[in-house]
């Protein structure tokens, strides 16, 4: 599990897919590599990869499984998306995830992970925001998302 409930979402993004195999909820995901032109609405999106190219959208809200759906359903109360399904992005809010590489301080700088795909950290190339808190005992830290 990387996002605890504690979270407020100001501003969603419902308008992406997420083709590239399986993520957790509260990982940084950027376009993906099947991009629409004009206002389409068939965006893909997967994790935030360790290129400098890789422009965050947002924080996932959903897990992306990859499951027979003839042999189980998907989890409603984990808030689970069948892979090549829509996904929830977070663009202005806060969650608290352990998915956060390096040692927060309370009021630096959250940056898209330039070492670890889909990572919060505390230095690189695109801020998506700041932290709120530092690590607690189980690595969790409160994030604060504010993306254009």
């Amino acid at each position: 599990m990387a996002l605890k409930s504690d979270r407020f979402e100001l501003q969603t993004d419902i308008s992406f897919f997420y083709n590239a195999g399986t993520a957790t909820r509260g990982s940084v995901v950027c376009h993906g590599a099947t991009v629409g032109s004009g206002a389409a609405m068939d965006q893909g999106v997967n994790l935030a990869t360790v290129s400098t190219s890789a422009v965050p959208l947002g924080i996932l809200l959903n897990d992306v499984v990859n499951k027979d759906l003839t042999r189980t359903h998907l989890n409603q109360h984990k808030d689970e998306v069948q892979k090549g399904g829509k996904v929830t992005i977070l663009r202005k809010g806060y969650v608290v995830t352990n998915a956060i590489t390096g040692t927060p301080t309370a009021g630096g700088a959250a940056y898209s992970s330039p070492a670890v795909a889909g990572n919060v950290d505390t230095s690189g190339t695109y801020q998506i925001g700041r932290f709120l808190s530092t690590k607690d005992e189980d690595g969790y830290a409160k994030v604060e998302v504010n993306l254009p």
